[in-house]
């Protein structure tokens, strides 16, 4: 091989060699895995941001995990401890099992110990199924189905008579009660015409004597098995005075003949074929055309009165699906320049639903082949009909959309909303049937449940006592933890998260574990201060079956009430993942770093913003009457605009139904035209002039992906990207803002596709992120990243928290005014560029009201919360007190659904519903200022309130 062969082959040698750079390995010490005795060990936990965690959980305990918001407890808590339990669950399965299930990621942690099986009860278990129900997830509605297919009483469909099964037995029993002297017949019934008693094959006459001795009532039995038995089943009883009775072992109504069909439990099950409605599929409502949404009232047809093709003046009105309009008119004498509500009743009749008049018109067609015209009489097919044609037979998703604005959901005609079929509407027990039990409140159904026990005979009691039991067992549960006031039918996704969350409690209260782990988070939300103490029994008594609690929580009572407490901070994000405190509740006040122990000794307080001045109503009322939605009363309730407003009550009581039910969507519908969900029903609504948008703040998250961050979410990156654009560099080298997404091609390193982490999937172990060795996590290419705005990059920029980044940007006024309202709010510790799925409920919340309140007030806007302090601590309450009252002062209105007490006493202005949950419930208690509620002997919420002011 010559000299330079040698020196190209070396050269390739060099290009083909794959270039292994060894990472660096840190040196592991071994975590001594000793156990100690009754205490869960967590050792050098790292999670999020998890500063090295170490921490002993004492076991057989109620611990209340505490901190303020995105301090890193639930981190700890979820995130560690229960996944790891998870994760130990998971390895004991085989690798085949494990391919098919998604894989538990292995916390950041060094050693935990101790650890019993975990059972994790969060707020985001609740199902958004429509058909889930309160009783679907108790499976209390299980056995009542059980219940009612067994031992409950069929009822005829055409007479409604009441139907048995009748043994000879029971047939003579029968026959033995009539008069002495009564003449009978038995027959054979002709049971081929249901709804007639024809007698087809006479077997014998019978006259009852005087003295039915022993031997009479044998011959009586051998004849009625005779007639049963020539009857496959069946006998006819036939009286000299004409009347017919049918006896049979079938379930056979015994006045009409109508047959009525075995009985299962899934025939009352609305979600299976056997018991669903055919025409709405067991949900208990279809969608029909709304003719007010169709028709404005106020037009004329020709200004545009029907919706559906809006102004019929600059195109010829004579095509249309109706067939000639100006035909129609005529022949109905009308002018079709009057507006639609002065049109005569039966007019707008013809036109909605259709008339059987044959009407003359004048058709005409343009074709190809010319013009044609002709003349014909027609029968009128209705817009309702034509519409819901239109609507089932389209193939076009979009035709679908615009045919459905016209449309909502209404009650189905066929089953009234029961969601069942005929036949299981028209089984009773004690007196209802199953629908009308769903409809009951629970402590309702369960005093039905103790009533129908001591009614069963022998026979019922030994079929149903099982059954029976279970379902009250589970009713006791659901009534411990504060769910009285639910119904059995309540549908899943109108569950609030606390809610969901002590259903799920209830069910482990009865399933009766011990030696468990229990993680919950918050179950004291949605729960009003009266309710607190039946919440905590329930922890108790979870405690005291044997189990661990771990709760986190920020309640004051339930911190009070522990058997031990752990403080994570001091700080939210980077700030904190430190262990502050643990030990005995009693014993935080003296932590000198705990925030919450200084708040629990009183010597920090959640304050009044404007501190004893209240706002008072000036600017005009916001009124909605007659709301009847769920248990609502018919209220007409008044909101003061301008002010900072709290709808409070116990449990059940109906705030929601009140304001997320029924206001909300009839603003959204009078203001913006558009209807989120379906709206409750109310006679009124006043004063929605003064306002000209409803915005709605939920703690939902901020994004979906990975890639949304608080720089995306809030508008100041499409800035930012434009800054770098400019800088001569980049103009230099023909770079636009689109250079500097991670989003899209261009600038974004496409080897991570600008995640900045390559997904790695691991089979039947847990799938990886790994960082992109081409960006090393920075998501750009080496181009862009070579572009300096100020000396920083983009990457850099990104991973600034939002503290840095004001200082940064300190002289862009539209940059520095959106990233002062964050800091205002208490999130100056958040990076740029952090996973929008990281936040907290707590932290996305007030990253939407700090976009609100960047923007340009319009002092006609009006916010809605509902339980805005839902995962928030005192000082976090703080920061949310301190940005609601700033809204209020640019002059918007802001309704919150609360509980809270240090919200409630900051108000301007009380709504307080009850007196208590479900039926009890539904009426406007007491208005007024927090003093004025306080001092209402009627309000609950004032003999609480009354502690604190």
């Amino acid at each position: 091989m010559t000299q330079s062969s040698q020196l190209s082959e070396n050269l390739l040698s060099l290009l083909l060699e794959q270039e292994t750079p060894r990472r660096t390995v840190k040196p592991v010490v071994q975590q001594k895995a000793t156990l100690e005795a009754d205490k869960i060990v967590v050792r050098g936990a790292r999670q999020h941001n998890l500063r090295n965690i170490d921490v002993s959980i004492p076991r057989y305990k109620l611990v209340v995990m505490t901190g303020v918001s995105g301090s890193g407890k639930s981190s700890l808590a979820f995130d560690t401890i229960y996944a790891e339990g998870e994760r130990r669950y998971m390895d004991n399965l085989s690798p085949f099992i494990r391919s098919f299930l998604d894989q538990v990621e292995k916390p950041h942690v060094d050693y935990i110990g101790g650890l019993s099986p975990t059972i994790a009860i969060e707020q985001k278990t609740v199902s958004k199924n429509p058909r889930s129900t309160v009783g679907t997830i108790t499976e209390v509605i299980n056995y009542l189905r059980l219940l009612y297919s067994r031992i409950g009483i069929a009822h005829c469909l055409n007479c409604g008579t009441a139907i048995h099964r009748y043994s000879p037995a029971d047939i003579v029993s029968r026959i033995s009660r009539l008069p002495a002297g009564t003449s009978i017949q038995l027959y054979t019934p002709d049971l081929l015409h249901p709804g007639q008693l024809i007698p087809k094959t006479y077997i014998t006459r019978i006259e009852l004597p005087a003295n039915q001795d022993q031997h009479w009532k044998e011959e009586l039995f051998t004849l009625v098995k005779r007639a049963l038995k020539a009857g496959n089943g069946s006998l006819l009883l036939a009286t000299e005075q004409g009347e017919k009775l049918i006896f049979s072992e079938q379930r056979i109504c015994p006045r009409c003949g109508t047959h009525f069909p075995e009985l299962a439990s899934y025939q009352f099950n609305p979600n299976k074929p056997g018991g669903m409605c055919n025409d709405c599929n067991g949900m208990g409502t279809r969608l029909f055309v709304d003719p007010e949404l169709l028709i404005d009232p106020t037009l004329s047809i020709l200004d545009g009165a029907i919706k559906w093709f809006g102004s019929l003046r600059k195109r010829s009105h004579t095509f249309w699906p109706l067939g000639n309009l100006d035909d129609i008119a005529a022949y109905y004498q009308i002018d079709l320049e009057t507006p639609w509500q002065e049109l005569p009743q039966h007019f707008r009749d013809a036109l909605l639903y259709g008339s059987e008049d044959k009407i003359p018109m004048q058709m005409e067609y343009d074709g190809s082949n010319g013009h044609w015209s002709f003349e014909k009489e027609a029968k009128l097919i209705g817009l309702v009909q034509q519409l819901y044609r239109l609507y089932h037979n389209t193939t076009s998703e979009t035709s679908r959309k615009r045919y459905a604005t016209f449309m909502s959901q209404q009650i189905c005609q066929t089953c009234q909303g029961t969601c069942l079929t005929a036949e299981a509407r028209a089984v009773t027990l004690g007196g209802k049937n199953i629908h009308e039990i769903s409809n009951m409140a629970i402590e309702h159904v369960y005093a039905w449940l103790t009533e129908l026990e001591e009614t069963l005979d022998n026979e019922a009691w030994g079929i149903a006592a099982e059954a029976l039991h279970e379902a009250q067992r589970r009713l006791r549960f659901m009534l411990k933890v504060g769910l009285n006031y639910l119904t059995l039918n309540r549908a899943a996704p109108t569950l609030s998260g606390g809610e969901g969350q002590r259903i799920r409690l209830a069910s482990q209260l009865g399933d009766g574990l011990v030696g468990v782990l229990y993680v919950l988070d918050e179950p004291s939300i949605g729960l009003h201060a009266r309710d607190l103490h039946t919440l905590l029994e329930t922890l108790i008594d979870l405690r005291d079956m044997g189990n661990t609690v771990l709760v986190v929580e920020h309640d004051e009572l339930t911190m009070r009430s522990a058997d031990w407490i752990i403080d994570i901070g001091p700080g939210a994000g980077v700030r904190g993942g430190e262990l502050v405190y643990a030990g005995p509740p009693a014993q935080i006040t003296e932590a000198p770093r705990s925030i919450t122990g200084q708040y629990l000794s009183g010597k920090r307080k959640v304050e009044l913003p404007r501190g004893k001045q209240r706002r008072s109503p000036q600017r005009g009322w916001l009124s909605i009457k007659g709301a009847t939605l769920h248990n609502l009363k018919g209220v007409d309730v008044s909101f003061p605009l301008g002010l900072l407003t709290c709808i409070t009550g116990v449990s059940g009581s109906g705030k929601s139904s009140l304001i997320n039910g029924t206001l909300y969507p009839a603003l959204m519908q009078a203001i913006h035209h558009t209807t989120p969900e379906q709206c409750g029903p109310y006679r009124s609504l006043e004063g929605v002039e003064q306002l000209n948008k409803v915005i709605n703040i939920t703690q939902d998250p901020i994004g979906r992906t990975p890639r949304s961050n608080p720089a995306t979410y809030v508008g100041i990156f499409d800035t930012i990207r434009q800054l770098f654009a400019k800088t001569e560099a980049a103009r230099a080298k023909g770079y636009t803002a689109e250079h500097f997404s991670f989003n899209v091609e261009g600038g974004r390193c496409e080897h991570c596709k600008g995640h900045g982490q390559i997904f790695i999937e691991m089979h039947f172990l847990p799938n990886v992120w790994v960082t992109c060795k081409d960006c090393n996590g920075s998501r750009y290419t080496e181009d862009i990243l070579a572009i300096r705005y100020k000396g920083k990059n983009i990457a850099d920029v990104l991973n600034m928290n939002i503290g840095e980044a004001l200082a940064f940007f300190n002289d862009n006024p539209k940059l520095a005014r959106m990233l002062q309202t964050l800091c205002d709010v208490g999130l100056d510790y958040i990076t740029l560029g952090q996973s929008a799925t990281t936040f907290s409920g707590g932290e996305a919340q007030r990253i939407k009201l700090a976009k609100e309140l960047s923007r340009m007030a319009t002092g006609k806007t009006l916010y809605i919360l509902d339980e805005p302090t839902t995962g928030l601590h005192f000082a976090d309450t703080q920061h949310l007190l301190n940005v609601l009252h700033r809204l209020v002062d640019a002059g918007n209105t802001v309704l919150v659904i609360e509980h809270e007490l240090d919200v409630l006493k900051t108000a301007d202005w009380i709504i307080d519903m009850g007196p208590d949950g479900g039926e009890q419930g539904g009426y406007l208690v007491a208005e007024g200022t927090p003093e004025q509620i306080a001092d209402n002997p009627k309000s609950i919420t004032g003999r609480y309130l009354r502690a604190i002011l």
